[in-house]
């Protein structure tokens, strides 16, 4: 195993994080993990145990979330025989299996609030006892948590113990979210991969520097547990062949104008970023162009004239098209006008022709209704 135990990161966070590991590694004081699911809370908890002082003894794994609230306190702290109807012997519960090791409480935001207060006293007095018992076991457990909710906001709505919530919260880690470190996820690419297609003796080309780009822009909501099973899907399927942005398409919606319109850490030179803004622009501003054409003739020319217009597969230099602006009767010279201009045209169009129908003109804009009503109030459409 390396030194960062499967952590994979250049960002000054993920360094913080590691930092923070081998700090609070050696000692026994409760750590509370904090991020979006998908982030590697889990492998962060492993780190932690892998260079404690526990390391050669159990990590017990327990998904609070997963567990019906039934029988919660039975997996944790074990039963008695006869403790309710189905418990035909003792039994163990998570808490001794764990002793002298950790037990990792994943998404401890969704304990119930009865089992918290047995937690708390576990935490501060090293003993419990099982359901159904009367004898006090005591036991030797180090305790990292982990939860994808704000625990302070679920402690003011009296959805988590404010006291277990402090208890907990003696030392904290913070994982941010993917799309807070861009620079970690061409890095994270290439080891999954790897080590994909070693695991599964794969050939794969890999991405080419567009797709990568693409990746890298991509907000990713399901964080690197989404990117994982992107990767490994797209080598399955794309076996020998090098994946480009044609190819990423097919698997998943990229929303790339965040890397239009936001700045992002980037190993390119500002030139380099500069130029391909440009071409993004210039691709989107043809498309748009050409769309609006074939809006404009559907709607203003009869049935026996052509039914489509030239599609330039070049941008070239031409005389100025002029086109009716419905909206306010005034005319813009198409070619001289903003990204914005033409989107308020297009929308406006798409509402008129489609007779206000917002879920009919989201469709044909090919964007949602959500988007839709707020680009309406962003230009003030009469609609």
């Amino acid at each position: 195993m390396d030194d960062n135990f499967g952590i994979i990161g250049q960002s000054p966070s993920i360094q913080q994080i590691l930092l923070t590991i081998k700090q609070v590694a050696p000692t026994d004081i409760s750590v509370l993990i904090m991020g979006e699911s998908g982030t590697g809370k889990e492998l962060v908890a492993q780190a932690i145990h892998a260079q404690s002082r526990r390391k050669d003894n159990p990590l017990v794994v327990v998904n609070c979330g997963a567990i019906p609230e039934g029988i919660i306190e039975s997996e944790l702290f074990g039963h008695e025989k006869g403790a309710f109807t189905g418990a035909i012997g003792a039994r163990k519960g998570y808490f001794e299996l764990a002793d002298t090791g950790t037990i990792f409480l994943d998404e401890i935001g969704e304990m119930p609030l009865a089992t918290q207060v047995k937690l708390l006293r576990v935490l501060e007095n090293k003993d419990f006892m099982r359901v159904g018992g009367v004898r006090v076991h005591h036991v030797d457990v180090r305790v990292i948590a982990a939860t994808n909710k704000d625990l302070e906001k679920a402690v003011k709505t009296g959805e988590f113990r404010d006291d277990l919530y402090y208890r907990l919260n003696a030392f904290h880690v913070r994982i941010s979210p993917l799309r807070e470190r861009r620079e970690d996820i061409q890095l994270l690419v290439r080891k999954i991969s790897s080590e994909f297609c070693k695991q599964n003796h794969i050939e794969f080309d890999g991405f080419t520097d567009s797709a990568l780009r693409m990746i890298e822009n991509h907000t990713w909501p399901g964080n690197v547990r989404e990117l994982k099973n992107l990767v490994e899907s797209i080598i399955v399927l794309e076996k020998g062949k090098k994946v480009d942005e044609l190819a990423l398409d097919k698997y998943v919606k990229f929303d790339n104008n965040v890397g239009r319109n936001l700045p992002v850490p980037t190993h390119r030179s500002s030139e380099q970023v500069e130029r391909e803004f440009i071409y993004r622009a210039l691709l989107d501003l043809k498309s748009e162009i050409t769309q609006l054409r074939e809006d404009l003739y559907q709607s203003n020319y009869s049935d026996s004239r052509p039914k489509s217009l030239p599609v330039y597969s070049e941008v070239l230099p031409r005389e100025p098209e002029i086109v009716k602006n419905n909206e306010n009767s005034q005319e813009f010279n198409l070619d001289e006008s903003s990204l914005e201009d033409v989107e308020r045209y297009k929308i406006n169009r798409a509402l008129e022709r489609l007779n206000g129908s917002k879920r009919k003109a989201a469709k044909s804009l090919g964007i949602s209704e959500r988007t839709l009503y707020r680009k309406i109030k962003e230009y003030e459409l009469p609609f």
